[in-house]
């Protein structure tokens, strides 16, 4: 297979069209990945925590009481971009759902890539305080899926 402009032009489409960050194909000894880059929103609040802590110091506060929920416990983590799944099918129910108890090991979600339904296990014993994602989102490499604490 070789890979000429037109058809690197329509993998680009398809990586636009679904809201991909990330195609690679390999045929033999050729190898071709695009990627897009995604502007991390995390980093959006930060500067704005700063106006409100120099403004007053009743404000400072304000802040440093929301930025004690934002912890919420150990982030459990996307190793991969896919599709998150709370369930392993439509109708069964789902993995965790927040107040449960996990241990070490269990499975927690599904994140699909490129047909294949990854398990994602819990790295640590907790409570799942927050689920991040919904059902049948994209999620990125990194991506906090939910918290356990």
């Amino acid at each position: 297979m070789k890979f000429d402009i037109e058809y690197v032009e329509k993998l680009a489409k398809v990586l636009a069209d679904n809201s991909l960050t990330e195609i690679s194909l390999e045929d033999g000894e050729q190898a071709i990945t695009l990627r897009k880059e995604v502007m991390a929103l995390a980093a959006a609040p930060v500067p704005a925590a700063a106006p409100q802590t120099t403004a007053a110091p009743a404000s400072a506060e304000q802040p440093a009481a929301s930025a004690e929920p934002a912890k919420k416990g150990k982030p459990i983590t996307s190793p991969m971009v896919g599709t998150f799944y709370s369930a392993p099918s439509p109708d069964a129910k789902p993995f965790v759902e927040v107040g449960q108890t996990i241990s070490q090991g269990d499975v927690v979600c599904i994140v699909e890539a490129m047909k294949l339904m990854n398990e994602i296990e819990a790295e640590c014993s907790g409570k799942i305080v927050e689920i991040c994602v919904k059902d049948g989102q994209p999620v990125e490499f990194g991506q906090v899926l939910m918290y356990v604490e």
